[in-house]
């Protein structure tokens, strides 16, 4: 499997998986279960170990992609950049996550705001994340990019229809 592959294969988990560690830390807080806000620290900790690959991943798939047709060199670049900051920010979430398993696992007071820390920073993690992938997401499909068309951001499909079409009223 090459780089690109396994690009393609990680990059969902961190925004799928913010999704998963938030609904189960919060279903912990509802239910009062220290298990289940430790399970979503694990899970926020392991996110943190996957985003790095996806991150390491991504520059070998931009140059595997970069010269396709279709491909928007600006989108990368603003996903490039988006990248960076959405790696700190699961980075932080997973090292505070970690802080509150071994805290937690003490029975001391600290506990509560550890699993109170790791909810607000995986709440901003996430919408880091999210921007990231919709951008990523943009470069090679062009149905969920956003704005006017312009160079490199315009559906070579929709083009060719709109071009027949105004061939046919000749």
């Amino acid at each position: 499997m090459d780089l690109l592959h396994l690009h393609l294969l990680l990059n969902h988990f961190p925004v799928i998986g913010t999704i998963l560690g938030i609904a189960l830390l919060l279903f912990g807080f509802v239910s009062k279960s220290d298990s289940l806000k430790r399970a979503s620290l694990a899970v926020f900790f392991v996110l943190a170990l996957l985003t790095i690959a996806v991150f390491l991943t991504g520059e070998p798939a931009e140059e595997r992609i970069e010269k396709s047709a279709g491909v928007s060199k600006a989108l990368m670049e603003e996903h490039e950049e988006a990248a960076l900051p959405a790696l700190i920010g699961m980075e932080v979430t997973g090292c505070i996550a970690l802080i509150g398993l071994f805290v937690s696992f003490r029975k001391s007071k600290f506990a509560n705001i550890g699993f109170a820390a790791a909810i607000v920073l995986s709440i901003v993690t996430f919408g880091l994340m999210a921007r990231t992938a919709n951008l990523g997401g943009q470069i090679r499909h062009v149905e969920i990019r956003s704005g006017t068309a312009g160079p490199g951001n315009e559906n070579p499909a929709a083009t060719k229809s709109k071009k027949d079409d105004d061939d046919d009223k000749d």
